[in-house]
């Protein structure tokens, strides 16, 4: 199953980073995402964007 909305420890087991890492991109702004609550959420098409931002060799 899919998820549409991924957790910050679901994005950083699909980006093979650490959860601190992810955090980090989340909270600057890097990593569009939003807060439920004190938890921070990805909408998975805004993850592929920015995948593919990086494959570009875009500036995050």
């Amino acid at each position: 199953m899919t998820h549409e909305i991924m957790t910050v420890s679901q994005v950083a087991e699909y980006l093979q980073l650490s959860e601190m890492t992810t955090y980090k991109l989340v909270q600057e702004g890097k990593l569009l995402g939003f807060k439920i609550g004190r938890h921070w959420r990805v909408k998975k098409e805004d993850l592929n964007e920015f995948i593919e931002k990086l494959k570009k060799g875009e500036q995050i």
